[in-house]
């Protein structure tokens, strides 16, 4: 008996052990801050696994920024200015070189090598984008539910059993990212007139109700076997039935974003890099565990919780297996 007590003990499972009160996981906004303090190393861990889907881009912006650069003429005048000064270059073509000559852009050199990097990089998140938020939304889940949790195992065991329908709703996530990213800075470049303000406008309003999506997306291909236009379907759904919960983890995100803004803004005056580094090792697992926890609730309210049995109601929250 003492033995099997003290497995229960280190193992993290206290459900049977003499006097061991049931947590309560109830998904109330007192209770965020108390999981979020139990859980916080274990997010520091999930944070390893969740960089790879942000080194690409960071490195696709380093390709970028480091490419050669070349400068072009702000007006079509300098080209025959610059021509008449190697030929006769006397006081009135120098007049006219330093008018139309001074003004340039630098841009980016777009070699070939430039447009390969930056298409590996893409290629990279567009085949492994899906698995790996499947693999932090499994673990997430748990952590939310008050299961037993080993971040690594968990990790891959999340991808091992979703990885091939993770991976194309993964690379549809990934494109739609895409588009709307480039319709917003499309039409932010064209204000001015009417319809592409309405456009603009427009665009991200649609951002904003695909990222509430998003925080139903994983969670329900992890959790149910549905196809992918129904997962679309039921995020859209929830997104309007949590919307007061969904409202409350945008906040939280904006909050935490700001906080860090604040922080890189104040201390970049004196030079220190401190807050520009620390968002690298808390950033997304944190605003992800934000969004698991609104959303989650809600999956569980419509889709699970109907459907349970009197005794599994009585069992522990997150002891039935999913995502088979």
């Amino acid at each position: 008996m003492k033995k099997h007590l003290l497995y229960r003990l280190f193992t993290g499972r206290r459900d049977d052990l003499p006097d061991a009160k049931p947590e309560d996981n109830t998904p109330t906004f007192k209770n965020f801050f108390r999981i979020f303090g139990r859980k916080f190393w274990k997010l520091i861990s999930l944070n390893l696994l969740m960089l790879p889907m942000v080194l690409p881009i960071l490195i696709a912006a380093m390709i970028y920024l480091s490419a050669a650069r070349t400068a072009i003429a702000s007006t079509p005048v300098l080209a025959p200015v610059y021509g008449a000064s190697i030929i006769d270059h006397n006081p009135t073509v120098s007049l006219l070189l330093d008018l139309f000559g001074a003004p340039q852009n630098v841009i980016a050199y777009h070699s070939v090598g430039l447009y390969v990097g930056i298409g590996i990089c893409a290629l990279f998140l567009l085949l492994t984008f899906g698995i790996m938020n499947v693999g932090s939304a499994y673990v997430l889940r748990g952590l939310v539910r008050g299961d037993p949790v080993f971040v690594f195992s968990d990790y891959f065991y999340g991808i091992k059993k979703n990885w091939k329908q993770g991976t194309l709703l993964g690379a549809l996530d990934f494109i739609v990212l895409l588009l709307l990213t480039f319709d917003i800075w499309f039409f932010y470049g064209q204000i001015g007139s009417f319809w592409n303000n309405v456009l603009f406008y427009a665009a991200c309003a649609i951002a904003v109700l695909y990222m509430l999506m998003r925080f139903y997306l994983y969670l329900l291909q992890i959790t149910f076997k549905l196809s992918i236009r129904k997962i679309l379907k039921n995020a859209l759904i929830f997104t309007t039935l949590g919307i007061k919960r969904n409202l409350m983890a945008m906040l939280g995100v904006g909050l935490l974003i700001g906080i860090n803004a604040l922080l890189i803004f104040a201390f970049s005056a004196i030079n220190v890099v401190i807050p520009l580094v620390l968002p690298v090792l808390y950033f997304l697992p944190v605003t992800a565990f934000i969004t698991t926890y609104a959303a989650y609730p809600v999956i569980d309210r419509y889709m699970i919780e109907p459907f349970r049995t009197p005794e599994e109601k009585e069992e522990p929250e997150g002891s039935s297996e999913s995502g088979e």
